[in-house]
């Protein structure tokens, strides 16, 4: 179960500042050549444009919006992740010189007076609030159905984020930023290490907690490779998880537990942590699978965290050799023409993840398709036929830009070109079905977030990278990564 179906269920069931102040943000000069800077900053620009679209006059960035008719509709619950998303574009559309850098303070000043406001418990934030006045949700929108408070240690990584980058980008806002973040202590989801019960006491994160009843979830966030590893780093690197949680996260299951695929490698003593060190073999290529065979589960982290610089042979091999693997199961094994699997909104409706089966160490964990057409590991693999109702994420695509940039554009020139994916002034949709053909008419901030960090990323490498190079990520984060030696 990703995060936001897991979330959605939880709960149903249950003062103005001078631009002066500002890093100076430089524009990027925009190339003639389609096929290179100028097509991403092209894209840029109208994706950023569905951000602001999405974020309301009270400051937070709106979960959803239906681009589906003449006007937009923006959703109105939000959620940490949202936002965070929400002001990190708004760092690097000032950063590429989209938007100017008083327009760039004012936007994230109005954000971080609307995140002062809003409720928090043991430091951190409840997981949906109401987009346009902050307060926190206790009905779904649509359905009435009850929302119970939970506090999310993935989700308040990003919201985390995000505050960082701000307070990078605009020194007048720091001491504003800091006061929020003083009382967020990673310790708060950490359960330590216990050897003689290593089950119980994993030394890992819980998925959270519902504040009504100060209950946790039943279970940890044990897989290395996959996006809760984000508040796994900010912990460490401000000290309030011990380096030691790094190495007890999951490479792939141990060899004796059931996942989708019996895992080669060996154990490792590692700052005196025995390791095992698995892989999974997909293609011939040796990698680190996630959790469910996503792509953002992957690469969402490397947009801000530089693991291949710092880890070259083990995270910079494993993420290039996921991204060919999620290229070949759309081009060669389902033959869908396409490539791109990550969760996403459904075409028809509703949220689904979506991910390539194989690449993941659930067992029938995240399929390329609606209609979940797995893989066995030692069988045969179905005929291209049986994977019918592939969905395409174009968010996939764009994560995959450090690794394999032409054959990314390519792929979401294709998309637009036979489905008419991208909207004209706000982006890509969310999602595309490549049998049927049908489009999403929605657009998830947090696919837009992901989209908008990629572009920076590949149009001016590290601007939204500088809090995760310095301080605590540099003296804790970084030996780490340097240390390790994945089996591949």
């Amino acid at each position: 179960m990703d995060r936001r179906t897991f979330l959605t269920a939880a709960g149903a069931g249950a003062a103005a500042l001078s631009a002066g102040a500002l890093t100076a943000p430089h524009a990027v000069a925009a190339p003639a050549d389609r096929s290179g800077s100028e097509q991403l900053l092209t894209w840029f620009r109208d994706t950023y444009r569905s951000v602001e679209a999405m974020t309301t006059g009270f400051g937070l960035t709106a979960d959803t919006i239906d681009v589906s008719g003449s006007t937009p509709v923006v959703s109105r619950q939000t959620s940490p992740t949202d936002i965070g998303c929400g002001l990190w574009s708004v760092v690097a559309a000032g950063g590429l010189g989209v938007i100017g850098g008083a327009a760039m303070l004012r936007a994230l000043e109005r954000t971080v007076a609307a995140v002062e406001k809003l409720e928090r418990h043991h430091g951190f934030w409840l997981n949906w609030y109401d987009a346009h006045d902050g307060s926190v949700l206790t009905e779904w929108p649509g359905t009435g159905d009850p929302v119970r408070p939970f506090l999310s240690s993935v989700d308040n990584a990003w919201l985390v984020t995000g505050l960082r980058i701000a307070a990078d980008a605009a020194p007048s806002l720091r001491p504003r930023i800091e006061r929020i973040l003083s009382t967020a202590d990673w310790s708060y989801y950490y359960t330590p290490y216990d050897p003689s019960d290593p089950v119980t006491g994993p030394g890992q994160l819980r998925g959270g907690f519902w504040t009504d009843t100060e209950e946790p979830t039943a279970h940890h966030y044990g897989a290395l490779n996959t996006e809760p590893r984000m508040a796994s780093y900010l912990g460490i690197a401000d000290g309030s998880l011990p380096s030691g949680h790094y190495w007890h996260l999951m490479r792939t299951m141990l060899p004796e537990h059931e996942q989708e695929q019996r895992p080669g490698g060996a154990y490792a003593v590692m700052d005196g942590v025995r390791v095992w060190q698995g892989h999974y073999t997909h293609g011939g290529r040796k990698l680190v699978p996630t959790w469910g065979g996503s792509m953002f589960e992957a690469l969402m982290v490397p947009l801000f965290v530089p693991e291949p610089e710092w880890s070259p042979r083990s995270w910079g091999r494993t993420h290039q050799r996921y991204v060919r693997s999620q290229i070949e199961h759309g081009l060669k094994e389902a033959e869908y023409g396409y490539w791109g699997f990550s969760p996403a909104n459904v075409p028809e409706g509703g949220y689904q993840e979506y991910g390539v089966d194989a690449l993941g160490m659930q067992a029938d964990g995240y399929a390329s398709n609606t209609d979940r057409t797995y893989t066995t590991d030692g069988a045969p693999l179905p005929d291209p036929s049986a994977f019918t109702n592939g969905v395409v994420t174009p968010h996939a695509s764009f994560l995959a830009l450090p690794y394999a940039r032409r054959e990314a554009v390519d792929n979401l020139r294709a998309l637009d070109r036979d489905f008419g994916a991208y909207h004209e002034g706000y982006g890509f949709r969310d999602s595309v079905n490549v049998g049927t053909g049908r489009v999403s008419d929605f657009m998830l901030a947090l696919d837009q977030g992901m989209i908008i960090a990629a572009l920076a990323q590949a149009l001016r490498p590290g601007l939204l990278q500088g809090p995760f190079r310095s301080g605590g990520f540099r003296t804790r984060v970084r030996p780490l990564l340097a240390a390790e030696r994945f089996s591949i």
